[in-house]
């Protein structure tokens, strides 16, 4: 069968076409905003990529369509699509019906950290020999693609929240139901598409009510929206969570991590206040030990040891995009490329960067260039809690774009804060090239391509280095 898929090049959708060409299909696909790592690791699996939403992208006739969230009405592609007779799908649809069918699915739910809870819980299940089959929004580091079919029963997905398509407006983790389910976070994100913290919720109890009462929901403790959603009402096993700074005297009951270094990078897991396993890893910040400890929960429910989950992880590599190093220097320079775009998101990754750069003692700066680029960004919704979310940075640089909706310099351009906000390329690399020094910490944050900035800066920087 060919089958093929309308923007492709979306983390979730080019996972959906490793999956089909797994399956034995022939695929193709088209897009109109194509950056790595997603093209690449397509064109690596041989997959045809094709530029664009114009009518002809259907000719000759696949046998099916799968058509993400991307799409609408009026585009020329979209209303071919429809005036035709090809069969089409959403991924979503196609992923339960094609690939989840009978297995067991471990589904990762919340705002924050899907894609890397994701990751480390195909990876502890990978540890532990179980091969399971996982689809990931990013490109895992300790695989080589984001989706693979794996043996059955288990099946790894992350699960969004995000609508399924322009016929489908069901959030797509409706789809999939979950055995295993983790519930990592909630907050309001998504204002193209949610009206309100409420309607976010009403998704997530769809969510609930679809496991099952031999299944298991593993949430942290203080989320009150996620309580708010279950006290809805739950059919289902749940296991809460707890993260605590040290590993004296707390714990008397559940799950606990116990921070045994300040920045994340050693905690102890705690049941009932008895230590059953201890992770050392490469991973920092507070959210980094939240993900990993409710990853170990869901792969014990699949039957993984907590020791053997805590040796996994302590060999996890994290995902591309997630804090991951594009250069570092002899200088002490060292630039990160991370997919954070929600206030919270970015609060954390500094945090947590400010945390290992005091473990380390060095005397190294952070600067943070961000892009507000989420539809929920452009329309301003977040505006209030930016300027609070890199105060861990000693610099910050705002990329102001030409489709921002509301007064970005009026409210972040503050040099008191050493804030400002810039609306060329050029002005970022410049900026960076002058501000850092040796020991200093870049990190580039942006859900999106960010115009090919990364790539400059680093030549900006290797070159800048010599004369340091």
């Amino acid at each position: 069968m060919h089958v093929h898929i309308l923007g492709i090049c979306g983390t979730f959708m080019g996972s959906l076409a490793l999956l089909a060409r797994a399956l034995g299909h022939t695929v193709s696909g088209s897009d109109e905003h194509v950056y790595p790592p997603m093209s690449t690791q397509l064109r690596e699996q041989g997959i045809d990529l094709i530029e664009g939403y114009e009518h002809d992208r259907l000719t000759p006739e696949p046998d099916l369509v799968i058509v993400g969230n991307a799409m609408s009405r009026g585009k020329p592609v979209v209303e071919r699509l429809l005036n035709s007779h090809i069969n089409y799908v959403s991924g979503p649809q196609w992923l339960a019906q094609e690939v989840l069918s009978k297995r067991w699915v471990l589904a990762v739910a919340g705002t924050h950290g899907k894609t890397t809870t994701s990751s480390m819980l195909a990876w502890v299940l990978r540890y532990a020999n179980l091969n399971p089959g996982y689809l990931i929004g990013g490109i895992p580091k300790n695989f080589s693609v984001s989706a693979e079919l794996g043996d059955a029963p288990f099946f790894v997905v992350e699960a969004d929240e995000y609508d399924s398509a322009f016929f489908d407006k069901r959030s797509k983790f409706v789809h999939y139901r979950p055995r295993t389910a983790i519930l990592n976070n909630l907050e309001f994100d998504h204002a193209d598409i949610f009206p309100n913290l409420e309607a976010i919720k009403t998704q997530f109890h769809h969510l609930v009510r679809t496991v099952p009462e031999n299944g298991l929901i593993v949430r942290p403790e203080a989320d009150g929206h996620l309580r708010s959603v279950l006290e809805q009402g739950c059919w289902t096993p749940v296991e809460t969570f707890t993260i605590a700074a040290g590993a004296a005297g707390a714990g008397e009951g559940g799950w606990s991590a116990h921070l045994t270094e300040p920045d994340g990078s050693k905690f102890d897991v705690l049941h009932c206040g008895k230590k059953v396993a201890d992770v050392a890893w490469d991973l920092t910040g507070l959210h980094s030990v939240h993900n990993g400890l409710a990853c170990m929960l869901a792969a014990r429910h699949a039957g993984v040891p907590m020791s053997v989950a805590a040796a996994a992880l302590s060999e996890f590599q994290s995902v591309k995009r997630r804090m991951e190093v594009i250069y570092s220097d002899d200088k002490g320079i060292t630039v990160y490329d991370d997919f954070a775009h929600h206030p919270t998101a970015i609060q954390m990754t500094l945090e947590g960067l400010r945390a290992r750069v005091q473990r380390l003692g060095r005397d190294g700066r952070i600067m943070a260039i961000i892009e507000p680029r989420s539809n929920t960004m452009r329309q301003g919704v977040h505006q209030d809690e930016l300027l609070k979310s890199v105060q861990e940075a000693d610099r910050t640089v705002w990329f102001k774009s030409p489709d921002i909706d509301w007064d970005i310099e009026a409210i972040l351009h503050q040099p008191q804060q050493s804030s400002e906000v810039v609306d060329s390329l050029a002005s970022i690399v410049r900026r960076t090239a002058e501000w850092v020094r040796p020991n200093d910490h870049v990190v580039i944050m942006s859900n999106g391509g960010f115009g090919g900035v990364h790539k400059k800066i680093v030549v900006a920087l290797a070159s800048s280095a010599r004369t340091l």
